[in-house]
């Protein structure tokens, strides 16, 4: 069985892969996240998932396969990246208060032979957020580093009325997805018992 890396600095990814019992390496994947013109959220978020995989597999010696992915939240057909800034932290979440988004979230495995992805879309709903309530959670620190300014397993799952998809990928890997496309490259899940996962 090739030993498997994960092209991303994402925590949450980590704790996803962690959590279906898969062991794992931790490679740098640095690419530019730049849409290109007219390109559509799932063509971008699956393009950017197998280049994060193609940039892992570079920086690995010997045999092993790399998962890349890639997360965007979607409104009105607009990618949300991460907040520029305070100003753009709270007018993010102003747009999303009240209203239906898509999160779409990539995964992409590559071994240098074969590269197979795919892409996951699930419907979010957030309630409405006071000025207050938008002004401290941004104040928490927690929107900083999070695609659409928050994070649906932190402090913003208060806002979330409704999930249609998969509440992983939301957080950031499909787990059910991710482990048919790791048994396609003969990884298998639960490798090891959940208490020494955790550890």
């Amino acid at each position: 069985m090739k030993p498997l890396y994960l092209a991303s600095g994402s925590p949450r990814r980590r704790e996803l892969l962690t959590q279906i019992g898969v062991p794992f390496t931790t490679v740098s994947a640095p690419i530019d996240e730049t849409p290109l013109a007219e390109e559509n959220a799932e063509v971008y978020v699956e393009r950017l998932a197998r280049a994060k995989a193609a940039a892992g597999l570079a920086h690995i010696t010997g045999a092993g396969v790399v998962l890349g992915a890639d997360t965007a939240v979607v409104l009105d057909g607009r990618i949300l990246g991460k907040p520029e800034s305070r100003e753009h932290g709270l007018a993010m979440l102003a747009e999303l208060a009240g209203r239906e988004h898509q999160v779409l979230t990539a995964v992409a495995l590559d071994d240098g032979q074969q590269v197979r992805s795919l892409c996951v879309v699930s419907t979010v709903r957030f309630r409405s957020i006071s000025p207050d309530e938008a002004s401290r959670y941004w104040a928490s620190g927690e929107p900083l580093d999070k695609a659409g300014g928050y994070a649906i397993q932190g402090l913003a799952a208060i806002f979330v009325t409704a999930l249609s998809g998969s509440y992983s990928a939301v957080v950031g890997l499909p787990l059910s997805e991710t482990a048919d496309l790791l048994g396609q490259f003969g990884i298998p899940c639960w490798q090891m018992p959940a208490a020494q996962a955790e550890g």
